[in-house]
């Protein structure tokens, strides 16, 4: 009996223990259940009792849609690259969109590389090698000693995945190119499921990367060539442009593929590329001791076009109305691209045949493969219309010197662009100056902007000798609230500075990168800056220590003294002042003469620029020209330009004119906006999330003003009415204006205005905005309280700014008085501005008076 079991036995046996298996697994489902339940309502109820709207939610699970949708479509964009790489005869013929085709498919100039590939998939491990050591031995202490914070920095894991680079295509050029040299246009794509893992261990910090996409044209110069081995002297290598990033974060970075702030993060990253790989930097290798690096790396540019951006006609209109019922016409403007630099118009409001006539000037580095793109867009209040896009061969302006025509536009059923495109040739002797400034009307005026007539090139090499001490040389910076900081905390002022090189010619400013706690610093940067007239400014230059806020020597260099050096060059170590006796700063400085060279042709000569037809449709791009603007503020000048006519304006277009006219120019302007000649910086982001769509100020133009002071004039014009305003039609503002040398510092008291037109029928909300020219910094500007709905606030706030008597007499203190409006609102605008002069002896004793505001502060009169 003892060998059987009973089946009620059993039975009751299983019964008994059925509710407890039960009831365990019940409680592993409750508890979840529950959990899930209160995570759910714990917002809700946190937004009712405390009073909050039901909006909160709404935004918090749209902000959650929004992220799995964006990670998505990330993801598919993965998994169709890494298809592509895989099987790309499959791939293609599954379907794939146009711009993730290589280049080959689109340009027969362009030709495949798949012996490079094999070659750089067999390598590819021993690449991967030298990343790791390049991340764990370079960028590791580096990032260590940039702050006391990183100091565990350490890179945990460095896998650059299996994927190896893919060249979709090699271009070789073999005309208009150099003998000596070997020009290749290479097309990269990089898909890599890479894992770059990074940790400080001080703060239990953990980031890294789980993916990279890079896409992209790299252009690989063998120059130059020889008659020995290795053939070849050294080896350049750079990015035509921008190229396309994106990238999937993991760990505490993952907060970066949050939308809004996956765009900002790859823009950052590209800042940094750019710094290094993009035109006009580069990377290059000599091959041999004898070959001249810097000349290499630095080259001078091929030449300088300059753009007339006259007008459009015949434009199709994108504004409907009654949800497409009523038609309407469009807001055009034009984004305009030479290699990485990027202007965009002003806007022409309700206007199909919209007339601009502004002005750019653009450095062409490398006129193989560079290509004039011009996109024209329709603003709106979301995502702004394509109305067109046009691509001209810079290879084709060289030849022709310049054009003057009407181009058709691409990719849109209708509409035409009037161009006039002038091909400026570098010359290093100035005999021709005379006649160029004659040509710009830049002999008879004062003013320090407007057409170019030469280039600056400025070769910064190094410095040697800057005291370690700065209060030796100069007691003044005794005054500066950093060193005071310093000097309270105990700590030595004799440390090694961290010394950042500003330079200025006229209002254009430019400065050099840091290096840290070195008295012997070498930079090895180049510079280029437009210059109006060489016979009247100077070239400044300040050697600034960046930790203590203070001057570590200076020296100024009329331009008038390259004219009479031999190639106008002067290549020497330069004595700074305010300084060490030893304290000497290398440069290399060239000025160039920008020289319309006319050719002789007979009467009977037709030229037409060759206009580039665009391979794939406007959808199918991988990143259009508007994607690429600009997301942080230009610097543009503030300084003061009276009128100045524009040298290639011989006539006015014909309104109507129907066929291409080589005759047209752009009317003459009445006004000069500042000059535009510092590179712009691109983002990869939509032309609907571009947070600035602030025109790029034109050189030559009225209606090229920015877009605050064009408003501005539009709203007097529309007080004025037919009757005659006052002296002051926008109103005044009182400042108190004096330097305190006991401090150190210019020191400007805002006390009220009066008279301020309305913003709306509420009044103005107004405040006040500063800048000490040429610093347009953000750290720079000073801003006051805002005063709600009045006409005539009153402020009272005081501010100053850390300079030197000598420094400040250089200055212009720039005051603007703006309308803030609310969130979103459209009542933010200009209200008026002022310039300043600062150079006058009585400002070391101050003064107190009114000035009367103007729409761009050119004429700043002061009131009585």
């Amino acid at each position: 009996m003892s060998g059987v079991r009973d089946p009620g036995t059993e039975a009751g046996a299983a019964r008994a223990e059925a509710p407890g298996a039960a009831l365990s697994v019940d409680v592993a489902g409750l508890l979840a259940q529950l959990a899930r339940s209160f995570a759910l309502l714990l917002p809700v109820y946190a937004l009712g009792y405390l009073g909050l709207s039901f909006s909160w939610v709404l935004l918090a699970l749209g902000l959650l849609v929004w992220c799995r949708r964006s990670r998505g479509l990330k993801a598919s964009r993965l998994c169709r690259a890494l298809a592509l790489l895989e099987d790309e005869e499959r791939t293609v013929r599954l379907g794939v969109r146009a711009c993730d085709l290589p280049a080959w498919v689109h340009f027969p100039d362009t030709e495949r590389a798949e012996w490079l590939n094999k070659t750089v998939k067999h390598m590819w491990p021993f690449i991967c090698q030298f990343i790791e050591k390049l991340f764990r031995e370079t960028i590791e202490p580096a990032v260590r000693g940039a702050h006391t914070h990183l100091s565990t920095f350490s890179f945990s894991k460095v896998d650059m995945g299996q994927q190896p680079l893919r060249i979709n295509g090699v271009k070789v050029y073999t005309e208009n190119v150099d003998k000596r040299q070997i020009i290749l246009d290479l097309q990269i794509s990089f898909v890599g499921n890479c894992e770059i893992d990074l940790e400080i261990k001080r703060y239990f910090c953990r980031a890294g990367v789980q993916s990279i996409q890079i896409h992209g044209t790299m252009r690989v110069i063998l120059e130059p060539l020889i008659g020995d081995m290795p053939l070849v002297g050294a080896l350049s290598i750079f990015f035509l442009r921008k190229p396309r990033l994106e990238v999937n974060w993991t760990g505490l970075t993952n907060l970066l593929d949050i939308p809004g702030l996956n765009g900002l993060s790859d823009t950052i990253i590209l800042d940094i590329i750019s710094n290094y790989l993009v035109l006009p930097n580069r990377i290059t290798v000599p091959l041999i001791s004898e070959v001249q690096i810097a000349q290499l790396r630095f080259p001078i540019p091929k030449g300088v076009l300059r753009i007339h951006f006259i007008e459009a006609q015949d434009l199709q209109g994108k504004d409907t109305y009654l949800k497409g019922l009523v038609k309407g016409k469009s807001d055009p403007y034009g984004v305009i691209r030479v290699g990485n630099q990027i202007f965009q118009s002003k806007v022409i409001k309700e206007n199909l045949s919209p007339k601009w006539n502004e002005v750019y000037e653009a450095l062409v580095y490398e006129h193989p493969g560079q290509e004039l793109e011009i996109e024209l867009f329709d603003e709106d209040p979301d995502k702004d219309d394509f109305l067109g896009s046009l691509m001209i061969d810079l290879v084709e302006v060289e030849k022709e010197r310049l054009l003057d025509e009407w181009f058709a536009l691409d990719e849109v059923p209708r509409g035409k662009l009037h161009l006039r495109l002038q091909w400026l040739t570098l010359v290093p002797d100035a005999s021709s100056l005379d006649k160029v400034l004659a040509d710009i009307r830049a002999d008879k005026d004062q003013a320090s902007d407007g057409l170019s007539s030469s280039l600056l090139i400025l070769y910064l090499d190094s410095a040697r000798n800057l005291p370690s001490n700065p209060l030796e040389f100069n007691p003044d910076v005794l005054k500066k609230a950093a060193v005071q900081k310093t000097l309270k905390s105990g700590k030595k002022m004799n440390s090694s500075p961290n010394p950042v090189v500003q330079m200025s010619v006229g209002h254009k400013a430019q400065e050099s990168k840091i290096r840290y706690k070195t008295s012997e610093p070498v930079w090895e940067e180049s510079f280029t800056f437009f210059v109006h007239n060489p016979r009247r400014q100077d070239l400044e230059v300040e050697v600034r220590d960046e930790q203590h806020q203070c001057c570590l020597g200076n020296l100024k260099i009329p331009l008038s003294q390259l004219l009479a050096n031999e190639g106008m060059t002067l290549s020497q170590r330069f004595q700074l002042s305010n300084s060490g006796p030893n304290s000497t700063l290398k440069m290399k400085v060239a000025l160039r003469v920008l020289h319309l060279e006319k050719q002789e042709r007979s009467p009977d000569h037709q030229h037409s620029a060759r206009v580039k037809r665009p391979s794939v449709s406007r959808d199918g791009r991988k990143m259009p020209i508007r994607a690429q603007m600009s997301a942080s503020p230009r610097t543009a000048d503030g300084g003061p330009s009276p009128p100045v006519p524009d040298s290639g304006s011989d006539g006015k277009p014909g309104e109507e004119e129907s066929t291409p006219s080589v005759e047209a120019s752009p009317p003459e302007p009445s006004d000069l906006a500042g000059s535009c000649s510092s590179l712009q910086a691109s983002a990869a982001c939509s032309p609907s999330h571009i947070l600035i769509k602030e025109p790029t100020p034109s050189i030559a133009s009225d209606v090229s003003l920015p877009i605050a002071t064009q408003e501005l004039r539009q709203r007097l014009r529309l007080l004025e009415n037919g009757t005659t305003l006052g002296q002051s039609p926008l109103g005044q503002i009182q400042l108190t204006v004096r330097h305190s040398s006991q401090r150190n510092k210019l020191v400007v008291v805002v006390h009220s205005c009066r008279n301020l037109i309305a913003f709306s029928e509420d009044g103005s909300d107004p405040y006040v905005r500063m800048y000490l020219l040429p610093d347009k910094r953000r750290s720079g500007r000073r801003k006051t309280h805002v005063s709600k709905k009045t006409l005539n606030p009153v402020f009272d706030q005081s501010f100053d700014f850390s300079v030197s008597f000598p420094e400040v007499q250089r200055r212009t203190l720039d005051v603007a008085v703006k309308n803030s409006g609310g969130f979103l609102s459209k009542d933010k605008g200009l209200l008026g501005k002022v310039l300043v002069g600062l150079a006058s002896e009585e400002l070391a004793r101050g003064w107190t008076q009114w000035y009367d505001l103007t729409e761009d502060g050119t004429r700043p009169h002061a009131a009585t």
